[in-house]
């Protein structure tokens, strides 16, 4: 069952996987569309650039072009589908930007692991799989907020980017050992989703920068600056 699901089934299983996390990241950006109240270009614009926007720019860093959505037009159709749908939709939840924040999780640790995923077929070492993985995982979302007039999430000082590593890393490690792909990538999931969620839910964020005063002109005398 093993060697049937590595050698036929897995593509296939990674190839819905890939859909569906550019559907999940289209739903977030039609959703910042929605709170801003545009019309249905304007979902289609956030949800697309949202769901694609993240690979695109880990493609042309890794040299591999065209991109991967000139090659295969469906990451369009379904960015657009998932667009129109939440235009029709996004009032059902009574809480868009909670929704919004659970699929946003849902997204980074599945691309976060997808995106590592590819740097290492690239042959770009382990380090650059993981800046790979980070790079898919959080420039869609950038983007989405940057559009949506929003504070992008990778500024403020919620634990985001740090989960994206995170997964990544688990990923690329579990792979590094020699671990079934689909088992390194389960644990790359839960790594990232895991961190993640106990971010939002307890609001745990990293250390901020604290402004201190700057010196007075006494002290740089005494330095002789």
């Amino acid at each position: 069952m093993t060697a049937l699901l590595n050698s036929d089934a897995l593509p296939v299983v990674l190839m819905a996987l890939d859909w569906f996390a550019v559907v999940v990241f289209a739903v977030t950006g039609a959703l910042v569309a929605s709170r801003k109240q545009m019309d249905v270009f304007g979902f289609t614009l956030l949800g697309t650039v949202t769901g694609i926007g993240g690979g695109t720019v880990r493609d042309v860093v890794l040299g591999k072009l065209p991109v991967f959505w000139v090659h295969d037009p469906i990451y369009i159709v379904l960015c657009v589908a998932a667009s129109v749908v939440v235009f029709f939709t996004a009032h059902i939840p009574s809480s868009r930007y909670r929704v919004l924040l659970w699929l946003d999780c849902m997204g980074l640790s599945l691309v976060c692991v997808l995106g590592a995923d590819r740097g290492l077929d690239a042959n770009a070492g382990a380090l650059v799989a993981v800046v790979m993985g980070v790079v898919t995982a959080t420039f869609g979302g950038i983007m989405r907020d940057i559009l949506g007039a929003e504070s992008p999430l990778v500024l403020r000082k919620e634990i985001y980017v740090t989960a994206a590593l995170f997964g990544a890393t688990l990923y690329v490690a579990a792979m590094a050992v020699g671990s079934d792909k689909l088992v390194a990538a389960a644990v790359g999931f839960a790594g990232c989703f895991t961190m993640r969620a106990l971010a939002i839910n307890y609001r745990w964020s990293l250390p901020a920068y604290k402004p201190r005063p700057g010196r007075g002109r006494d002290e740089l005398d005494k330095l002789g600056l």
